[in-house]
């Protein structure tokens, strides 16, 4: 009897035939938008699942550590690795920049660029804004940080009942397995998504549209294949995997990231992978879907390579100051943007505009961000992945029973 083949290999498949159907779609007198409704479908029917989710396991996950120390414990462990890893992001970015220099002699018009700007709230506003006024209305708009706040408070109140609370732990737990089955269910769709998704994105912008910006997306890529050599083989390492078992266990979550350039999209299977890897169950329903949202290790490698790609463009320097003040912003920007739309344009305008680089910078990229984008959430995805590995080590075993 023939083995039946891998969901991974179906989205490659998948993904190689978007990239030919896409291609080709031009000269067939074939729309991309003709595609897109494929891909819109699956990205919706990934992010219906979100929610329940992370919001069920989150409960079950606090109800079974019944020590607030442990919990403790594990946000700071996470918080630590998460703003330590997006530091060596960000200057990878731009060591690698300043060596390869992606903007110099690069001769593109730049007349009448005109980016949209928009502004990150303060920080202490995007603290504050972490309590849900209305936890029910968190739950509708997919608010996750206000989610993961009240889903752990409510986890440890279900705790302190001890037996009385038994059946409403048994409750959630089932209601997560629940979720996991809907997931996988909707993962059946995922190479037809992957298709529709590739074909019009090759269909819409063109092979074309690769060769001006060439050399800026050569420098993103290969500093996302250093962050991943330098920073996450040697965490996957530690935590017990070797490169193989590291990609061949996180290949279905890597490859729904790279091909929807979504983080959300991402967050149910890189939850279910990394617990398949011995990611302990408390620690990955914490720091996952805390990750998707404040962990940007692609977004900080994205704006050390841009910022000195505008500044070579427009002839900015950039000397050793500027080049720190842009890694500064940049680990700060990836918990300051969080929960604005467009996240990754709010935090280059930050970082742009505080080192005196023109706004118009950022359109003159845009051609190309789609393709970018696709390094940037992998990397997002692998390290969020990657903490929870590491954590989940520090900690030991994990103990599911109160």
């Amino acid at each position: 009897m023939a083995k039946k083949m891998s969901l991974p290999a179906q989205m490659g498949i998948g993904m190689v035939l978007g990239v030919i159907v896409g291609a080709m779609a031009p000269s067939m007198g074939f729309e991309a938008a003709w595609f897109k409704p494929l891909g819109d479908l699956f990205i919706t029917l990934v992010r219906m699942v979100v929610v329940p989710l992370v919001f069920c396991t989150l409960i079950a996950g606090a109800a079974a550590v019944c020590d607030v120390k442990k919990l403790g414990r594990v946000a700071t462990k996470t918080l630590v690795y998460y703003f330590a890893t997006t530091t060596v992001a960000v200057a990878i970015g731009l060591v690698l920049a300043n060596l390869m220099d992606p903007g110099a002699g690069l001769d593109i018009s730049l007349e009448g660029l005109k980016p949209k700007s928009k502004d990150a709230p303060p920080l202490i506003k995007v603290l504050m804004d972490i309590i849900p006024l209305n936890p029910i209305a968190a739950l509708a708009k997919g608010n996750m940080l206000q989610v993961i706040f009240f889903a752990i408070m409510f986890g440890f109140g279900l705790s302190m009942l001890g037996e009385k609370g038994r059946p409403a732990f048994a409750f959630f737990d089932a209601c997560a397995e629940t979720m996991i089955n809907v997931t996988n269910m909707v993962m059946k769709y995922a190479p037809v998504g992957v298709f529709g998704l590739m074909a019009f994105t090759v269909g819409k912008h063109g092979l074309s549209v690769l060769l001006p910006l060439g050399k800026l997306l050569v420098v993103m890529y290969l500093a996302a294949f250093l962050q991943i050599l330098l920073v996450y083989l040697p965490c996957a390492k530690y935590a017990g995997h070797g490169p193989k078992s590291f990609f061949s266990g996180l290949i279905e979550p890597l490859m729904i990231a790279f091909v929807t350039t979504s983080s959300a999209a991402a967050l149910t299977s890189n939850m279910i992978a990394v617990q398949k890897m011995g990611a302990s169950k408390s620690v990955s329903s914490f720091s996952i879907p805390l990750g998707n949202t404040i962990n940007m290790d692609g977004a900080a490698i994205y704006m050390g390579v841009a910022a000195i790609f505008a500044a070579e463009v427009y002839g900015i320097p950039m000397p050793l100051d500027k080049q720190l003040t842009v890694l500064l912003l940049a680990v700060l920007a990836s918990v300051g943007s969080m929960g604005v739309p467009g996240a990754a344009l709010v935090m280059i305008t930050m970082v742009f505009t505080q080192v005196g680089i023109p706004l118009e910078a950022v359109a003159l990229i845009a051609g190309v961000d789609r393709i970018m984008d696709m390094a940037r959430t992998s990397i997002n995805v692998l390290g969020d992945a990657t903490g929870a590995l590491v954590v989940s080590k520090w900690e030991g075993p994990d103990q599911q029973e109160c």
